[in-house]
C-alpha cells in the first residue's frame, strides 16, 4: 500500500491507490458473503487423493471463490474506461479473462458433480483455452492492439506475425501455470497481488505521461485479489477454484502482451513458472526413465514444486511466505532495471 501512495506521489497521473484499495473492499465483502451461500448449496472442495495426506484436512472448505472476486476486477475496469479512448483494449481484455473464467467454471462444476478432483479432461480443457486464445488474438489484430516486437532487456526483436501464436502460447502457459500455483492457501493469490502491481508500475514508468494505459486494469485486478486473500490466507475460508485460477493466468498473459511486458511477467512470474517447469521436469524424467530402466524415477517427491516442499516436512504458512518473498524481490528487481533504463 505504501509503495503505491508512494508511486501516485512522484507519478502525478498514475492514481493507483484509490482503485486498490476500493476493489480490495468490494472484494472481500462479496466474497464474505458468498461463502455461506456457497456451503448452503454445498459447493465444497474435493481434495486430490493422491495429494499430501495434510490437505484431507481442508475437505468441506467452499470452492469457486473465483467466480466472485474477479468480476469485481473486470467491473471496475470497464467503469474506469467506460466512454474514453482505450475502452476496447478492456473489453478485449474482459472477454479473455472472463472466458477462461467459464472454462475454469465448467472444470470445478463437473468436479463436484462427479465428486472426483478431475473435471474436464486434459485435452478437453486445453482445446478450449487455445480456442478462445485463438478468438482473443484475432480480435487483437483486427483492432491493432498487438505488438509487432517483444523487448527483452535492453533489445528490442521485431517479431512480425510470431506475435500470433506466440500470444497463443503466452495465454496458455501463462493460465496453465497458476492452475498449477494455486495449491496452498493464500500462494496464488498474494503471488498474483505482488506480479499485477508490479505489472501496472512497470506500464507507467514505462509511460509516466500517459494515464490511458493497462495499468489501472492491473491494479483492480490485484485489488481483487488482495480482497480475496483475506479470506484464502491460512486457513482459508475458501478456495478460488480452477475458475479464478485460470482467469488470472488470462489476465496475466494478455496484460503482459497487450503492453509488450512479457520479460517482466516471465521476471516477476518466476515462482509461476518455477510451478511449471517443476512438472515438466518431473513428468519428463519419470517416462524416459521408465523407458530406458522399466522402472520411472522422480527428481521431486511431488509436483508442482510447492507440494515438494510441504512433503520434505516444511510448515504450509512458510512454504507460501517464502514464495511471496520471492515473488516480491522478483517484482523488485525487475522495477529497478525499468528505473535505471
Amino acid at each position: 500500500m505504501s509503495t503505491l501512495i508512494s508511486f501516485d506521489y512522484y507519478y502525478k497521473n498514475s492514481n493507483l491507490t484509490i482503485p486498490f484499495v476500493i476493489t480490495t473492499l468490494v472484494s472481500s465483502i462479496i466474497t464474505l458473503l458468498a461463502i455461506p451461500k456457497l456451503k448452503k448449496i454445498k459447493i465444497k472442495q474435493i481434495i486430490r487423493e493422491e495429494g499430501p495426506k495434510n490437505h484431507f484436512l481442508k475437505k468441506g472448505t467452499p470452492t469457486m471463490g473465483g467466480i466472485f472476486f474477479v468480476p469485481i476486477g473486470v467491473i471496475i475496469s470497464n467503469l474506469i474506461y467506460f466512454n474514453k479512448e482505450d475502452y476496447k483494449v478492456i473489453l478485449t481484455l474482459s472477454f479473455v479473462i472472463i472466458s477462461f473464467l467459464l472454462i475454469g467454471f465448467i472444470d470445478d462444476f463437473l468436479s463436484l458433480k462427479k465428486q472426483l478432483n478431475t473435471g474436464l479432461k486434459f485435452n478437453q480443457k486445453i482445446n478450449l483455452q487455445t480456442f478462445i486464445s485463438l478468438i482473443f488474438i484475432i480480435i487483437c489484430a483486427s483492432n491493432n492492439l498487438l505488438p509487432n516486437s517483444i523487448q527483452i532487456a535492453n533489445e528490442i526483436f521485431y517479431i512480425g506475425n510470431i506475435i500470433y501464436p506466440l500470444g497463443i502460447f503466452v495465454l496458455l502457459a501463462e493460465s496453465n501455470s497458476t492452475n498449477l500455483t494455486d495449491g496452498l492457501d493464500g500462494l496464488l493469490s498474494g503471488c498474483s497481488v505482488l506480479i499485477l502491481t508490479g505489472l501496472a508500475i512497470t506500464i507507467l514508468i514505462e509511460n509516466p505521461n500517459n494515464n490511458l494505459t493497462l495499468a489501472p486494469l492491473c491494479i483492480v485486478m490485484a485489488g481483487a485479489c488482495m480482497g480475496f486473500l483475506f479470506l484464502n490466507n491460512y486457513p482459508a475460508k475458501i478456495f478460488m477454484g480452477d475458475s479464478g485460477s485460470l482467469a488470472i493466468g488470462a489476465a496475466l498473459g494478455g496484460i503482459a502482451l497487450l503492453s509488450d511486458n512479457l520479460w517482466s511477467l516471465l521476471i516477476m512470474g518466476g515462482i509461476l513458472a518455477a510451478e511449471s517447469i517443476s512438472v515438466i521436469i518431473q513428468v519428463s524424467i519419470f517416462k524416459i526413465s521408465k523407458l530406458l530402466k522399466g522402472k520411472g524415477h522422480k527428481l521431486f517427491l511431488m509436483t508442482p514444486l510447492h507440494h515438494h516442499f510441504e512433503l520434505k516436512g516444511n510448515n504450509e504458512i512458510v512454504i507460501v511466505g517464502s514464495f511471496w518473498l520471492v515473488t516480491l524481490l522478483l517484482v523488485i528487481i525487475n522495477l529497478i532495471f525499468f528505473i535505471n533504463t
